[in-house]
């Protein structure tokens, strides 16, 4: 008879685009409240935190732990948060009782609401209260608006390629930083664009294929809902230069919600916000921010810790609310 499956561990459907049915509504009632995703021979596994917390400590912490934080949108005030400083000092204090300090963080965009300077200037103040002292940004639409981004390179893209993407390697992990916010296309779908496609190629073919890699940026790499532009439009391209690689996590920000898809050793996760929610795809007449009850903010607002063991296939993913 075949074991049954625990009630709150999710099992990869390799008949099925990414998670069951099941699974991915699982997952996304978990969106909130913080789960802990593993990848082990391509199969996805997902558990509560109060499942992880039985679990041993050499597998959930590991030799390279990092932050991803994204889309803080400073100086939005409107009602679905008046005060997006506070839920982001909120993130601060989050990181900074994580049980293993992350060594740095990855902000996938949106930094800004209005590329304004006082609001880069307001988050580059409050980060400077986490432990993770080093950032590392790529643009939001929200952050090139006026300027094609001449303000966010000047700000945090000194030494990148083009329009702010470069890549560096930690500890054997190589991270890539990409920009698919600029030339938006009808529906605000995202672009990486042919230069940025062929500098992608050639930073990653000399790499073994064992290295586990890392991409992050703001708009997702996978097709979550087109209709609302929630992708990237030339992004098979740049995943095809990813296929050799036995573990790939790609990390973005945009929809303001934590979902997750699995594709081969490609793990697809965007994070939640620290600003605002977002409906769920399609659930809604468009996108955009979504009031909920002041007591339940906190709640779908979050950041996402990401650890590497090494030796193991891929990064362990876990997502916590800023409840």
């Amino acid at each position: 008879m075949k074991p049954e499956t625990p009630k709150d561990e999710i099992l990869h459907d390799h008949n099925h685009d990414g998670i069951d049915r099941r699974g991915f509504l699982k997952c996304m009632a978990w969106a909130g409240t913080g789960a802990f995703c593993l990848v082990q021979g391509g199969v996805l596994k997902s558990y509560s935190f109060s499942r992880a917390a039985q679990m041993s400590s050499k597998d959930l912490k590991g030799e390279l732990s990092f932050v991803q934080i994204s889309d803080s949108h400073m100086g939005f005030n409107k009602p679905a948060n008046p005060d997006v400083a506070a839920t982001l000092q909120a993130a601060v204090q989050k990181i900074n009782a994580l049980s293993t300090p992350p060594e740095f963080m990855l902000h996938t965009g949106d930094i800004s609401h209005l590329s304004k300077p006082e609001e880069f200037d307001t988050v580059d103040q409050i980060l400077k209260g986490a432990k993770a002292k080093d950032v590392f940004y790529v643009p939001g639409e929200h952050d090139v608006l006026n300027d094609d981004g001449k303000q966010f390179l000047e700000r945090y893209g000194k030494g990148a390629k083009g329009s702010g993407w470069y890549s560096f390697d930690k500890k054997g992990v190589h991270f890539v930083g990409l920009v698919n916010v600029m030339n938006l296309k009808a529906g605000g779908l995202g672009t990486l664009g042919n230069e940025q496609l062929e500098w992608l190629e050639d930073d990653v073919k000399h790499l073994k294929s064992s290295t586990p890699i890392v991409v992050f940026a703001h708009i997702p790499l996978w097709s979550v809902y087109p209709e609302w532009g929630w992708g990237t439009e030339d992004s098979a391209r740049a995943l095809a230069y990813l296929k050799k690689f036995g573990s790939v996590t790609v990390l973005n920000g945009h929809i303001h919600q934590t979902l997750q898809k699995v594709e081969g050793s490609v793990t697809f996760h965007t994070a939640a916000s620290t600003a605002f929610p977002q409906p769920a795809p399609g659930k809604a007449d468009s996108p955009g921010p979504m009031k909920v009850p002041a007591e339940q903010l906190k709640s779908v607002l979050g950041i996402t810790d990401v650890n590497y063991v090494q030796g193991h296939q891929a990064l362990a993913v876990i997502d916590s609310s800023l409840a």
